[in-house]
């Protein structure tokens, strides 16, 4: 089953590091965000990816067409004719990537429905490339396949950004940090797709958030998959550098595989 990580969007609100490169190759420990969400479906097995690029999308694809060297120990000799390189270890991970323009100003949708050549009639699973996340994907492929519906998206509960007062009358009883008790589900990504859903998608201005995945809730075709668990979007500076200090504590949730 292939994997579609939308890459293509501008990354205005984190802009202080998305102006010379696109948000998903924004880095963690010297490794893109799209790095380690890559490496969680990795982990469960998945490891043919359609990456839906647009903006500074050659910068996406020259981190693929270096990236066996990048990971490799090797030596280069140019002493006489053959130029000859011996690989000692390649460290690389068993990926396909196929990364795709799928244009610069192109709506989520329009991105979705231009990758379908690539990813034929068969399901295909869906996430944005800015949000780590620790959900089984394999419990959720599980699910999907068991109630037979088009779309399956996996439903979290972020941490709140402000302080909850709790207030009688105009008397402030105490002060809290907003829970994930004290906020609803909202749209996680980490989807798992039907090809019918290209169906629902008109073109490069659809957004795909919008009327695809209304419809298809109002005809009874999405499910939620609920994750208790860890997610963390990466769409301000401030959630990059929480992100950088998990990593670096050696206790990041979304770091299911092995070194």
């Amino acid at each position: 089953m292939k994997v579609v990580i939308l890459a293509g969007g501008f990354g205005t609100r984190i802009s202080e590091e998305s102006q010379s490169r696109p948000k998903p190759m924004i880095e963690i420990d010297g490794k893109p965000i799209l790095w380690h969400i890559m490496k969680t479906y990795l982990h469960y097995g998945f490891n043919e990816f359609i990456i839906c690029a647009g903006y500074r999308q050659e910068y996406i694809k020259s981190y693929f067409a270096h990236y066996f060297l990048q990971t490799s120990d090797i030596t280069f000799d140019f002493r006489g004719d053959e130029n000859r390189r011996d690989i000692h270890t390649d460290k690389s991970e068993p990926w396909e990537v196929t990364v795709v323009d799928t244009g610069l100003n192109t709506m989520t949708g329009g991105r979705i429905k231009r990758i379908a050549p690539y990813v034929g009639n068969e399901a295909f699973m869906l996430t944005y490339g800015d949000g780590v996340c620790d959900v089984p994907i394999d419990k959720l492929l599980e699910f999907h396949k068991s109630h037979g519906k088009i779309c399956t998206m996996t439903a979290v509960k972020p941490e709140g950004r402000f302080g909850i007062l709790d207030l009688e009358g105009e008397k402030i009883k105490s002060f809290r940090e907003k829970s994930k008790q004290d906020v609803g589900y909202i749209n996680g990504g980490f989807m798992v797709l039907q090809p019918e859903i290209f169906d629902y998608i008109e073109g490069d201005e659809t957004v795909f958030e919008r009327e695809p995945l209304e419809r298809v809730a109002d005809e009874g075709q999405l499910m939620a998959f609920k994750h208790q668990g860890f997610w963390q979007c990466m769409d301000t500076l401030r959630d990059h550098q929480k992100l950088k200090k998990l990593w670096k504590s050696g206790q990041a949730p979304w770091k299911v595989w092995d070194d």
